[in-house]
C-alpha cells in the first residue's frame, strides 16, 4: 500500500514540476504564447466555457456516445468472445473474417461509414464500435479459450457438469483477460470518438477541438485535449472499480 502511495506521489511530483516550469516559461517568454499558452490562460477559457455551459454541453455529447457505442460493444464482443473460446473449432472458420477487421483502422473506415449512415449519431457510435469491439473480444477469446486444461480435467474427476466446469472453472478463470479487454475496449472508444468528432461533427469534445483550432484559439484546443487526457483517466479508473466489484460478487456466487 505504501509503494502505492509513493508511486502516486512521484506522478504527482512530475506534474506539479511540469505546470511549473510551463507557467515559468509562459512567464517570461521563453516560448510563443500562441503555440503553447500559459496556464492561465487555459484556465481563464475553462472558467468561460463552464460559465457559458458549452464544456458540459461537449463532454455530455461525447459520453453519452462512448457510453451507447461501448455499452453495444460489450453486449457484442462478450458473448461472441466466450462462445468463439468455447468452441474454437467454429473460431477457426471466422478467423480470417475478424483478422481481416482487426487490422483495418476504424478511421480509415469514415469515409465509407458517413456514405452508409450519414454523418449523424449513428456513424459516430459506430466507429465506437468498430475501435473498441476487438481489445474486448479478443481478449474474452484468450481467457476462455485459454483455460488450464489442468483445471479442467480437475474439474471432471469431481463429476462436474460441462455447465459448472464453464461457470465455476473456465469463466472465472477467465477474468483477468475480461477485464483487461474492458478496459481496453473503453480507452479505444475514447481515441475513436475524438477521432470521429474531428472529422464529421457539429458537437463533441473533438468539434470543440477542431472549431477552436480553426479560429487561431490554441488556449482552447490545449484545453479540450487536457479534458480529453483527464476523462480517460477517470472513465478507466471508474469503469475498473464497477467492473471489479461486479466481478468479485459474480465470483463469490459461482464458489457458494
Amino acid at each position: 500500500m505504501d509503494s502505492l502511495k509513493r508511486e502516486k506521489l512521484k506522478g504527482i511530483y512530475l506534474i506539479v514540476l511540469i505546470l511549473f516550469i510551463w507557467t515559468a516559461g509562459s512567464h517570461y517568454g521563453l516560448w510563443n504564447s500562441y503555440i503553447i499558452p500559459a496556464p492561465t490562460k487555459i484556465i481563464d477559457s475553462f472558467v468561460k466555457l463552464i460559465e457559458n455551459g458549452k464544456l458540459i454541453k461537449h463532454i455530455a455529447i461525447s459520453l453519452r456516445r462512448i457510453f451507447i457505442g461501448f455499452s453495444i460493444t460489450v453486449f457484442l464482443a462478450v458473448p461472441l468472445g466466450i462462445f468463439f473460446g468455447a468452441f474454437t473449432n467454429v473460431y477457426v472458420y471466422f478467423k480470417s473474417i475478424f483478422e481481416f477487421f482487426r487490422h483495418t483502422p476504424p478511421l480509415a473506415l469514415i469515409p465509407m461509414i458517413i456514405l452508409w449512415f450519414g454523418i449523424g449519431e449513428t456513424s459516430k457510435i459506430v466507429i465506437i464500435i468498430l475501435a473498441s469491439f476487438f481489445p474486448v473480444f479478443l481478449n474474452v477469446l484468450k481467457g476462455v479459450g485459454g483455460c488450464d486444461k489442468k483445471y479442467i480435467e480437475v474439474g471432471k474427476v469431481f463429476n462436474l457438469s460441462q455447465k459448472d466446469i464453464f461457470l465455476k472453472i473456465i469463466l472465472p478463470n477467465s477474468v483477468p483477460d475480461i477485464l483487461i479487454g474492458l478496459k481496453l475496449g473503453i480507452g479505444y472508444s475514447w481515441r475513436a470518438i475524438i477521432g470521429a468528432e474531428l472529422i464529421a461533427a457539429s458537437s463533441g469534445i473533438g468539434y470543440l477541438i477542431l472549431d477552436a483550432q480553426q479560429i487561431s484559439r490554441s488556449d482552447i484546443v490545449m484545453l479540450g485535449i487536457i479534458v480529453i487526457g483527464t476523462l480517460g483517466i477517470i472513465t478507466d479508473n471508474v469503469f475498473s472499480k464497477i467492473v471489479s466489484t461486479y466481478i468479485k460478487r459474480k465470483q463469490g456466487g459461482y464458489f457458494e
